[in-house]
């Protein structure tokens, strides 16, 4: 049996995605090679960096010539399972789940949005994207009855937990949670929460540091100098 390939540190599957994007844009543009330091240079890493992430994927890229931006492309969705289709439903139809349910970049990188639920019978039947809004009650035989792969959950707090459990009962496999409390995973469920508050709250605590370095007394000349 082949031993199984270990898994990657999730620092490094964040800048593989950073580098998919930058070769996608690449493709597009009509160029065929790639080396890291160009990566490296374009995301302000350093070349050293970008070499170890892409030793993950295996035997890729040539000495002296770089890498083959389709090959290499081709090699970074295989890891992150963006090789195939995904059909993924939206829960929420709020602002944020509307906003959500037009963001077109989801479908170029193969997550299908197949279907949206809420629970306000009064958005229930309306148009949201090409999809009309289903009732929340719907949801688990709808998710049982079509192949449904993930979820976005953009719902209040207080109805996260127990949508959750109705995904995972129905099959689900992975939630990416923008509702602000902590879902759990387990064994057959993995959730990746995403809290833009908190996504802030680092931004600003990396802004007030860098404005403290910037004024940092070490850094100033010496009064006899």
């Amino acid at each position: 049996m082949a031993k199984p390939r270990a898994a990657i540190p999730a620092a490094t599957v964040s800048r593989l995605t950073l580098y998919l994007r930058e070769l996608q844009q690449m493709e597009r543009s009509g160029t065929s090679h790639v080396r890291s330091g160009w990566l490296a240079e374009r995301l302000g890493l350093n070349d050293s960096q970008v070499r170890r992430d892409l030793s993950c994927l295996g035997q890729v890229g040539q000495r002296g010539v770089g890498y083959r931006v389709h090959e290499l492309t081709a090699a970074i969705q295989r890891v992150l399972g963006t090789d195939r289709s995904w059909n993924v439903i939206l829960v929420g139809i709020g602002n944020l789940g509307r906003a959500l349910s037009k963001y077109r970049g989801f479908d170029q990188q193969g997550f299908r949005l197949v279907a949206a639920f809420d629970s306000d019978p009064e958005k229930v039947g309306d148009q949201v994207g090409t999809l009309s809004i289903k009732d929340l009650n719907e949801l688990e035989p709808f998710v049982v009855s079509q192949p449904v792969d993930l979820a976005i959950l953009a719902v209040p707090a207080s109805e996260a937990l127990s949508v959750a459990a109705k995904l995972q009962r129905a099959g689900v496999s992975g939630i990416l949670n923008f509702a602000p409390i902590v879902i759990p995973s387990n064994e057959s469920l993995t959730v990746q929460p995403v809290d833009l508050a908190l996504e802030l709250q680092r931004l600003a605590y990396s802004v007030v540091q860098s404005k403290q370095e910037s004024h940092d007394p070490k850094d100033l000349p010496d009064e006899d100098g």
